[in-house]
């Protein structure tokens, strides 16, 4: 057959475009335009030529349509008929010469199972054979024989990476046939040729004619058949299309680097295309997300869009929230976790929950200084719409249960002391100094079971959790913000509703008496804890009330000290940060030593109201949480050496047993130095003292107990659990800004750091006393706990949770 025989095929088409064709038509001729299938052994190997046609067909490439280009139909039939009696001149030495080989190998049908055994025999790997190897897991490279290494290995040369190496036979997963002594440096061409002159629809026309035939071949066999022979090129470019075929050959069986083919079914590669589809369709989706991702991280920071942007659609939105879940290690399944692996792959990011933060981050999704672990806890922030309308409607109804029974100490001076930024104000305090020279005091807390019944929609939330959060960068109230601060806190110069402790001291500290009722009280100031202190330094004679309730709070420790009550007066931070949002927002911080006047003022009075509602409801035999904590072996005078404060403290905690509580019966609060305890003083933000409220708001009333003993400890399993969460959360979040406050200040600054403990060596546990944190050091010159040294910050990195320090010496 002449080689010209292309023109031949292409004049009867001369008057035709290739649109008004059928498929069949289009793909006989390109059958022929691309000496595909039907191509004459006669004809130069495939090296010979550069690959032409761009010509594609799309069909779902289904038996019964290759069976009409057969027979042929319409105003073609002719142009068919012409085909057909070419295509049998060129099959016909092909036909003749794979029967001969058919012969020789002795090929047994694909229906009997048996592949015969010299097909699959190994070939002998010699010097300057050309062969694919297995790199890694993700690499496939050719390289040349060159020596053996050892019994198995050999050494072999591959140009891509121009280095020798030693590989296991097991790694071979090709060996060029027809190959001797190939020059290593002609690899990379050979590829380039290779690799032009790919094209994966040629499989598909083999595939039709070996499952007529049902036939399995192997890649020699399958190249002659192909392109016509079995070259070198034309052997390892089929090898290629196999080994990227995912649609119409399987394997049947693999001895060495010898593989034996067979078509895979209709139904089978119908259901592989489908799928093919999809994925294409997916990886489609899949880079178009990308790509909206690369666009947000060019984008200025106000330019980018906004999180709503992201879950506008449904596609769109489970990405970004598989993002998100894989950023926070909580991925509800693997095809969320494969999901987000493979945005982040895309991309050209390591795999990590980290590259997903700094992602969402970088498009805007995440601001820069999310708090994960808010994300990661999964704790309740904002409140339903069915629970603030329940609590809207309980501030609309203003009846008050116990209006017949409450006590008017509106007359009563009442100070509420608490931090600047509180928006919760639960309790506050007036004293008095009666005829006989005892103090007075009262102690004064809100009343928020005045609205929430025990068991209603409110309550059942306010259980789940367990408390208010406080983060340096907002607050999360128990119950609706509304609620809470517009009908149940304290406020100054209003009539409002409390429970009031009053208790009368014996001049030691003791307590002589005591009373616990409904009241209406009208606070007169609300300070913060400096303007209280400061207002005690001042002495002035028309805040007399307050100086009394000073000197009780002396009385107090003085005497649960005698009690063996261990002070653990520290230093507390406080950190508020406005405009949280911002990549740089503003952070007010504060440090405040607990032995101030004020804070020793209010904590005694709290520990006092405490020991009364343990005390009243221990002799009324009300089920309360009563807390206590084992009175410890702790031989107080080991620590006499130490200086007093957070040094001291620090060493105390350390020895310390966990509190316990109790339901039935009250215990002692050996660090306390009382007898009894019960937290009462916060039931807006603390949900256990809340239902101590309805205990002994209940028995005030001479009902019943709304719950048992054991109901309340059920009760309480629940709540601690959220407690501790919201509690790791505040702790998180507040030594986060902190070490972001640390990060921004000037690199030259020093910081006072008081010695704890020495971890090892030289190595000491520091407490930074400007910023009240706590990090490790090597010292030098501090030589004993307590000595204070200064030290530079050399690092900080808040979302990383490190802080280096280094001790400054003279």
């Amino acid at each position: 057959m002449p080689n010209n025989h292309k023109s031949f095929f292409f004049n009867p088409l001369d008057c035709m475009t290739l649109d008004s064709l059928p498929s069949q038509t289009i793909m006989a001729f390109r059958t022929v335009n691309t000496f595909s299938v039907f191509r004459s052994s006669l004809s130069p190997p495939l090296s010979a030529f550069r690959w032409s046609s761009k010509l594609r067909f799309s069909s779902p490439l289904l038996r019964h349509r290759y069976q009409i280009f057969k027979t042929g139909g319409g105003r073609l039939y002719s142009f068919y008929s012409v085909f057909e009696n070419i295509i049998e001149e060129l099959e016909a030495p092909r036909r003749r010469k794979r029967v001969s080989a058919t012969a020789k190998m002795g090929l047994v049908g694909m229906g009997s199972g048996e592949v015969t055994e010299d097909k699959l025999v190994n070939r002998t790997l010699d010097r300057g054979l050309l062969l694919e190897f297995k790199k890694d897991s993700e690499r496939v490279l050719l390289a040349v024989a060159q020596k053996p290494d050892g019994k198995k290995n050999w050494m072999v040369f591959d140009q891509q990476n121009g280095v020798s190496s030693s590989i296991k036979p097991q790694q071979i997963t090709y060996i060029v046939p027809g190959v001797e002594n190939f020059d290593h440096t002609e690899i990379a061409d050979f590829i380039k040729k290779a690799q032009d002159n790919l094209d994966p629809t040629l499989l598909e026309f083999a595939w039709l004619e070996l499952l007529e035939q049902n036939k399995a071949v192997t890649t020699e066999e399958l190249a002659e058949m192909i392109f016509g022979s079995t070259e070198p090129m034309e052997s390892y470019c089929t090898h290629l299309l196999l080994s990227r075929d995912e649609l119409y050959f399987t394997v049947l069986q693999t001895k060495g680097s010898r593989s034996f083919y067979g078509p895979r079914p209709t139904d089978q590669v119908e259901e592989l295309q489908r799928k093919k589809l999809a994925k294409e369709a997916a990886e489609k989706e899949l880079q178009e997300f990308v790509d909206l991702l690369k666009s947000a991280k060019a984008m200025p920071l106000k330019s980018k869009p906004p999180k709503s942007s992201w879950t506008a659609e449904e596609k769109t939105r489970y990405k970004v929230e598989s993002l998100e879940s894989y950023a926070i290690d909580d991925c509800v399944d693997d095809e969320q976790r494969k999901t987000a692996g493979m945005i982040l792959k895309t991309m050209g990011l390591v795999k990590t929950a980290s590259s997903a933060v700094n992602l969402l981050i970088d498009v805007g999704y995440f601001p820069r200084h999310v708090n994960l672990d808010l994300l990661k806890l999964n704790i309740r922030t904002d409140h339903s719409d069915g629970i603030i309308a329940a609590a809207e409607s309980l501030l609309l109804e203003a009846s008050d249960p116990d209006e017949v029974n409450r006590k008017n100490l509106t007359d009563l001076k009442v100070y509420a002391i608490d931090v600047d930024e509180a928006d919760e104000l639960d309790d506050a305090l007036s004293a008095t100094r009666l005829s006989d020279g005892r103090i007075k005091i009262w102690i004064h807390v809100a009343d928020p079971a005045r609205f929430v019944q025990p068991g209603s929609i409110v309550d059942r939330e306010a259980m789940k959790r367990g408390t208010s959060i406080f983060l340096p960068t907002a607050t999360y109230p128990m119950f609706p913000e509304k609620l809470a601060m517009d009908g149940m806190s304290l406020k100054q110069g209003e009539i409002c509703n409390a429970v009031t402790v009053s208790v009368v001291l014996h001049s030691d500290g003791s307590i002589a008496e005591y009373s616990v009722e409904n009241s209406i009280i009208k606070p007169t100031y609300m300070l913060t804890y400096e303007s209280a202190s400061e207002l005690l330094s001042l002495n002035l004679v028309e805040e007399a009330e307050l100086k009394i309730l000073s000197e009780a709070a002396t009385l107090r420790l003085a005497w649960r000290r005698q009690q063996g009550a261990i002070d653990m007066a520290s230093l507390e931070t406080r950190i508020k940060v406005a405009n949280p949002e911002d990549p740089e927002p503003e952070i007010n911080l504060y440090v405040e030593n607990q032995a101030d006047p004020a804070m020793r003022l209010v904590s005694e009075m709290m520990i006092l109201c405490g020991e009364v509602i343990a005390t009243f409801g221990s002799r009324n035999n009300i089920p309360l949480p009563y807390r206590g904590q084992p009175q410890t072996n702790i031989d107080v005078s080991a620590f006499a050496h130490l200086p007093e404060g957070p040094v001291r403290s620090s060493a105390i905690v350390r020895t310390m047993r966990a509190a316990e509580i109790d339901f039935r019966k009250p215990m002692p609060h050996g660090i306390l130095g009382i007898p009894c305890y019960v937290q009462f003083t916060s039931p807006i933000r603390r949900y256990l003292d809340l239902l101590a409220h309805y205990q002994v708001k209940a028995f005030l009333k001479g009902d019943s107990p709304p719950y048992s003993h054991g109901q309340l400890e059920g009760m309480a399993a629940t709540v601690n659990i959220n407690t501790k969460l919201a509690r790791r959360l505040s702790s998180v979040s507040l030594r986060y800004w902190i070490l972001e406050y640390l990060r921004r200040q000037p690199k030259e600054n020093r910081y006072r750091a008081l010695i704890l403990r020495f971890i090892k060596d030289r190595n000491a546990l520091l407490l930074l006393v400007e910023v009240g944190i706590q990090a490790s050091a090597w010292v030098s010159l501090g030589v004993q706990i307590g000595d204070e040294v200064q030290v530079r910050v050399e690092d900080a990195h808040p979302r990383d949770d490190v802080l280096s320090l280094k001790e400054i010496i003279q």
